[in-house]
């Protein structure tokens, strides 16, 4: 009992720290946070917060892994919606809208993407899995589309889908470059070119929000 105890408080400590991280590094960025401001905002010390995690490394890999979480309950289509290009466009564009609130974070992905294809580091499996998952869900929506006569069937919906993430992903790099740059404007252009006509987009929800885009 007593060692079923330590294990869930363990848990519950370590949600509180991958939690107060979003929030520290959403708001200062990996580097200036980096573990001091973490530790202080979940009243431990560095080494105290390393006891959690096997290195910074899987810890910042956690974070990421949480903020997909949280994005995923705040923005993602319902599993019913999930094959639907217009839900999945909606979800995905407010995503981008949200991380240009959160630069921490962004610059944090864009960090790990860059150790990622190392298969021993942390993050190699979480962005793998990532974006297999994602891809999935719009390979679905494409196909659906095609099927609808709405998207040229010669097109290999695959292939769409890595285009799809590897714009959203392109963008953010040239935002942290560029600030002015409109990420989210740019990835809906994309599904605008892939959706022609009425009825495919965030456009034509009846609320919209700042820059025309649905919420």
């Amino acid at each position: 009992m007593a060692n079923s105890g330590r294990y869930a408080k363990g848990v519950a400590k370590r949600e509180e720290i991958l939690v107060k991280a979003l929030e520290v590094i959403g708001r200062t960025g990996p580097r200036a946070a980096y573990l001091t401001n973490i530790a202080d905002a979940v009243g431990l010390t560095p080494a105290g917060l390393l006891h959690y995690f096997d290195s910074k490394e899987e810890l910042f890999t956690e974070i990421l892994r949480k903020r997909d979480e949280v994005d995923k309950a705040q923005y993602w289509p319902k599993a019913s919606e999930a094959e639907d290009l217009a839900h999945l466009r909606r979800g995905y564009v407010d995503i981008i809208s949200h991380n240009a609130q959160v630069p921490g974070l962004v610059q944090l992905f864009t960090r790990l993407c860059a150790d990622a294809p190392d298969p021993g580091h942390p993050a190699h499996r979480l962005f793998r899995e990532r974006g297999e998952r994602l891809r999935a869900y719009f390979a679905d929506g494409i196909r659906k589309l095609q099927e609808a006569g709405k998207i040229d069937p010669a097109l290999d919906p695959a292939m769409l889908a890595r285009v799809l993430q590897a714009v959203a992903d392109g963008l953010q790099l040239q935002w942290m470059i560029e600030p002015e740059v409109d990420m989210a404007a740019g990835v809906d252009a994309l599904f605008a070119l892939l959706t022609p006509g009425k009825g495919d987009g965030p456009a034509d929800e009846e609320s919209a929000g700042p820059n025309g885009r649905s919420r």
